[in-house]
């Protein structure tokens, strides 16, 4: 079985608003992208085009709908993906080694070459958040793009996950939680980030900000299709445009 590390200074990891999050899923592309082109074994896909396809994905977005005791109710949607916790059971059922944690930043990472796919980290796992790759045999989970994020190769800006760089709703962020004065860390303190599931002991590393209070429903003015524009002379390609083909033979004026 492995060991745990019984500290690690860095703990570096995610920090996922929900408030801002729009479920596009580019997160979940990226990803994909990113982990079957680069580090390891690729993730593989079954019937890709078929009638039962199915796939292996490091990152997953699920939706919710949620009616609060007052007011609208609102839909959350809530990705998912390994949360490097401090306390991993999946690294301590590893009965190979292959699954460890890194003494320097805190990463969970599995050595594929070590890993016989028996699933036991899976079972351990409370989030759900490794898979076994049908093709490879062997167990997969994000990995914080720890290739892309130690690159000099790469433009700075570009040293972090590729879930992070993507999300245009910049509603991910990278960083090392165990510096109280990260820009992640105060992110946490600031709106009041929470760990998944912590009745579970595991001590997550990522962290969720919760959504803000919708105060009010908002005001749909039924009437606004309509009403007449406001400006009755247009400016512009568009009205230089619609006066050209108005002038043609069978236009309108």
């Amino acid at each position: 079985m492995t060991q745990l590390p019984t500290h690690t200074e860095k703990k570096l990891g995610l920090v996922i608003d929900l408030d801002t999050c729009v479920g596009c899923h580019a997160c979940v592309v990226s990803c994909k992208g990113w982990n079957t082109e680069n580090y390891g074994a690729p993730l593989s896909d079954q019937d890709a085009y078929g009638a039962n396809p199915s796939g292996t994905f490091l990152n997953r977005v699920h939706s919710y709908e949620v009616q609060p005791d007052q007011g609208a109710a609102q839909l959350i949607h809530f990705p998912k993906s390994c949360l490097h916790c401090e306390d991993a059971p999946c690294v301590t059922v590893c009965p190979t080694g292959a699954s460890y944690k890194r003494v320097e930043d805190g990463i969970v990472l599995v050595n594929e070459s070590d890993c016989i796919g028996c699933g036991l980290c899976a079972w351990a796992c409370p989030y759900g958040a490794r898979e076994l790759d049908a093709a490879e045999g062997v167990m997969k989970k994000c990995t914080l793009c720890v290739d892309r994020i130690y690159n000099e190769n790469l433009p700075e800006e570009d040293r972090q996950p590729a879930c992070v760089r993507t999300c245009p709703a910049g509603a991910r962020h990278f960083g090392d939680l165990g510096d109280p004065n990260s820009d992640v860390s105060q992110l946490v303190a600031e709106r009041g980030g929470m760990d998944l599931m912590p009745e579970q002991g595991t001590k997550p590393v990522n962290k969720y900000l919760p959504p803000r209070p919708k105060d009010q429903e908002p005001e749909i003015d039924i009437l606004a299709p309509y009403l007449e524009p406001v400006a009755q002379d247009g400016a512009g390609f568009a009205h230089w445009l619609d006066k050209a083909l108005s002038a043609l033979p069978g236009g309108t004026k």
